[in-house]
C-alpha cells in the first residue's frame, strides 16, 4: 500500500530522512558507478564527505548529455541480472535516455504514483481509464502500476484510437481519465463532432502531464469536460509520472515527495543555488533508487519552489507550475521568451482557442517569430481584431512582437491521438 505517512513528516523528520538516504544514495553510486565515482574525485571529494541534505552543494552534477555519453547503461548501479524492467525517454534529440529500474525501484515508483493519485481525489474503488501511452515511455505503466496500488480500477486503453476512448468512457463510466493536456481537449473536440456533449462524460478527474500545462490550458480543459484538472510532474532520467502532483483541494502548485527526490533550484547560467521561491532550473537527486541512482540531475525546467505549508496539511515543499525550459528558451530579436510564456498570453485570450504553432526563422542576422492560432468557436471577433489583440497582448507582457500572425479556423491545426504534440517549429 502507498506510503502516507511520509507527506505529513515535520520538516525535522523530513530532513533526518533525507540525510540518511542520501548518504546511502551517494556511496551507492560511488561504489558502483564509474561516471559518478570519476566526477567526485575530480572534485576530490569522497562519500565520507558528505553528512547529508547540507552537504548535496558539494556533489557534481547530471545533464543529459551525461546519458547520452554513458548510453545506454553505463549510469547502472546494479548487474543486468538485478535489473527488471527498462524504459527509455522518446530520444526525439538524439539518442534514447536509457533508464533501469529494479522491483524495488518498480515498487517504490508504484506507491509514489499511488500516492500522488489519492492527491489528485482518486480513491480505491474509483475506475481510471489510462491514455499514456504504453511501451518505452514511461506513462503508461508509471500510472497503470498506480492506479492498481492505489485499489482502484485501471481500465488500459493506451494512448490513441479516440473513439474507442469515447466508448470505454460512456460504458464503463470511468472516474478519471489521464492523458495530456493536448489529448484531452482533442477527446473534448472528438466527442463534441459526435453530438456527444463532453460535460456529460462521466469522468470528474483529469490527471495531466507529459506537456507543458498552463493555467489558462486548465480553464479550458475544466470548462469543456466539467472536471477538476491536475497536473503531474515526472521525467524518465528520475523516475517518470509521480515525482510532484497537485493535490485536488487546494490546485496550488505541485507536492514534491521530498522523501524519494530531493529538489534544488538554480541559477541556469550558473549553477549556483537561488532563494527560495525564486525562479531558476530545477535540480533533482534521487533518494531511494537503485539501479540508477541521480545526483543533482538538471532536468531543463524552470520553476521555483515554496515551503509554505499547504491548505491540505501536507508538509512537502511545491514546485510551482513548469513555465519554460532551458533548452526551449526562445531568443528573438534580443528578448528572451518561453512558448509556455506565449501560450499562456494567447489562451488568456477569450478569441483564441487552445492549439497554436510558433514557426522560427532567421532573416540574416535576425531571428523571425510566426504564430498561426484557431479562433475560438465561440468567437464574434475578426481576423483582424483578434491579430491587433494578440499583438498588443504579446508586447504588453512579454515585450514580443510577432513577425506574423495567422488566424485559422477552429480544427485549423493539426491534432494527435497520440504522443506529445508539437508547438515549436525551429528552422533556424
Amino acid at each position: 500500500m502507498p506510503d502516507f505517512v511520509a507527506e505529513r513528516h515535520t520538516r525535522e523528520e523530513l530532513t533526518a530522512l533525507q540525510d540518511d538516504r542520501l548518504e546511502e544514495t551517494v556511496a551507492h553510486a560511488y561504489e558502483n558507478v564509474p561516471f559518478y565515482r570519476d566526477a567526485m574525485d575530480e572534485l576530490d571529494i569522497g562519500p565520507d564527505d558528505i553528512d547529508g541534505i547540507d552537504d548535496i552543494h558539494k556533489l557534481p552534477m547530471t545533464t543529459k548529455d551525461d546519458f547520452r555519453t554513458e548510453y545506454p547503461t553505463g549510469l547502472f548501479a546494479v548487474d543486468d541480472s538485478d535489473i527488471t524492467r527498462i524504459h527509455a525517454s522518446s530520444g526525439t534529440t538524439g539518442k534514447p535516455k536509457i533508464v533501469g529500474y529494479t522491483q524495488s525501484d518498480l515498487d517504490v515508483w508504484a506507491r509514489a504514483m499511488a500516492r500522488s493519485l489519492a492527491a489528485a481525489g482518486i480513491e480505491p474503488g474509483d475506475t481510471v481509464q489510462n491514455a499514456y501511452g504504453y511501451g518505452l515511455f514511461t506513462g503508461g505503466l508509471g500510472f497503470h502500476d498506480g492506479i492498481e496500488e492505489l485499489g482502484a480500477t485501471v481500465i488500459p486503453t493506451g494512448g490513441g484510437n479516440t473513439a474507442r476512448q469515447l466508448t470505454m468512457l460512456e460504458d464503463l463510466e470511468s472516474d478519471a481519465l489521464a492523458c495530456t493536456p493536448s489529448y484531452c481537449l482533442y477527446l473534448a473536440d472528438f466527442a463534441d463532432e459526435r453530438g456527444i456533449d463532453p460535460r456529460d462524460l462521466p469522468v470528474s478527474t483529469v490527471v495531466i502531464g507529459a506537456e507543458p500545462f498552463t493555467d489558462p490550458m486548465r480553464a479550458e480543459i475544466e470548462q469543456a469536460l466539467d472536471v477538476t484538472a491536475i497536473d503531474v510532474y515526472g521525467l524518465s532520467e528520475v523516475m517518470g509520472p509521480g515525482v510532484a502532483i497537485e493535490c485536488a483541494d487546494a490546485q496550488d502548485g505541485l507536492h514534491v515527495w521530498e522523501d524519494h527526490f530531493y529538489p534544488e533550484v538554480v541559477d541556469p547560467q550558473t549553477g549556483e543555488p537561488v532563494e527560495t521561491g525564486e525562479e531558476g532550473e530545477l535540480v533533482i537527486t534521487s533518494l531511494t533508487k537503485e539501479a540508477l541512482p541521480v545526483l543533482r540531475y538538471r532536468t531543463g525546467d524552470i520553476t521555483h519552489l515554496y515551503e509554505e505549508e499547504c491548505s491540505c496539511g501536507r508538509t512537502a515543499v511545491r514546485m510551482g507550475n513548469i513555465t519554460g525550459r532551458t533548452d526551449d528558451l526562445l531568443i528573438v530579436r534580443g528578448v528572451n521568451v518561453y512558448a509556455s510564456q506565449i501560450e499562456e498570453v494567447m489562451v488568456g485570450i477569450d478569441g483564441v482557442a487552445p492549439h497554436y504553432r510558433l514557426d522560427l526563422r532567421r532573416d540574416g542576422t535576425l531571428d523571425t517569430m510566426e504564430i498561426t492560432v484557431e479562433s475560438h468557436p465561440q468567437s464574434d471577433l475578426s481576423t483582424d481584431a483578434l491579430c491587433g489583440e494578440i499583438t498588443g497582448r504579446l508586447d504588453e507582457q512579454l515585450n514580443v512582437s510577432p513577425d506574423g500572425i495567422e488566424v485559422v479556423e477552429p480544427g485549423g491545426l493539426e491534432r494527435t491521438e497520440v504522443g506529445k504534440v508539437k508547438r515549436v517549429f525551429d528552422h533556424r
